[in-house]
């Protein structure tokens, strides 16, 4: 099966629990097996608009689905979580799942990137990636811990609890 990784987050209505909750529903979707998680992390807020702190974190996941099909079922995640995507981008959400890498594909449609553009420039994805997948090659990008001493910002992050 091949293997993805998800970035999870979450400033709104209990986000520690948003993000756990989200964790375990990841491990129970059909054709799907969660592998391992990282900590959470308490981020600030990116993008420059005024909120809570984030909790962060990355989860590897083994799935038979395909990326469009993966995507979906985390929408499914975020929707039934309460997440309304009618709001201001990079603003306060209840959850937040982003396919980060899905195997060594590379995706560029109107629906889906793969790897995520950001993925690269934000230490709130790098920090609990590297914790989990260090050696990792992001197609196009190159490897995790690598990325990660390339960005700014990491001295921000504050693990919040440690993985189950």
């Amino acid at each position: 099966m091949p293997t993805a990784y998800i970035g999870l987050g979450s400033n709104l209505d209990a986000p520690c629990e948003q993000v756990e909750r989200a964790l375990r529903a990841l491990d129970m979707l059909s054709q799907t097996r969660l592998v391992t998680r990282s900590c959470l992390y308490r981020t600030p807020p990116w993008g420059g608009i005024a909120q809570p702190d984030f909790i962060n974190a990355v989860a590897e996941i083994e799935t038979s689905f395909e990326a469009h099909e993966l995507m979906r079922a985390l929408l499914d995640i975020e929707h039934r979580a309460g997440r309304r995507r009618a709001g201001e981008r990079n603003g306060p959400r209840v959850l937040d799942l982003d396919l980060l890498v899905y195997a060594d594909e590379r995706i560029d449609s109107s629906d889906l990137k793969i790897p995520h553009p950001y993925l690269h420039e934000r230490a709130f994805v790098l920090v609990p990636m590297a914790e989990i997948a260090p050696q990792l090659s992001v197609p196009g990008r190159g490897v995790v811990r690598d990325l990660l001493a390339a960005v700014d910002g990491v001295a921000d992050i504050v693990q919040v609890a440690e993985s189950h």
